[in-house]
């Protein structure tokens, strides 16, 4: 599919030089990319609260309370 697309210059310079390193058109390394950075906000953990991303949690973790929290704090240097 034909589109037109407004490209950094640096960008484009960059997935050219992907290009021939690979030995693939322009249009398919950018494809390939931008597919690449879909996914992987997609899947990137998977949940998100008010678009921020949670990290996973361990099966033995425990929950973090206002009292844990604060020991931490109080530990820093």
């Amino acid at each position: 599919m034909r589109t037109t697309l407004a490209i950094d210059d640096d960008v484009l310079a960059a997935a050219k030089g992907l290009a021939d390193r690979q030995h693939k058109p322009v249009g398919a390394v950018v494809s390939a990319l931008l597919r690449q950075a879909l996914q992987s906000q997609n899947t990137s953990g998977g949940h998100s609260r008010n678009g921020i991303p949670l990290l996973p949690v361990r099966p033995d973790a425990l929950p973090a309370t206002l009292e844990i929290v604060n020991q931490l704090r109080d530990e820093l240097p």
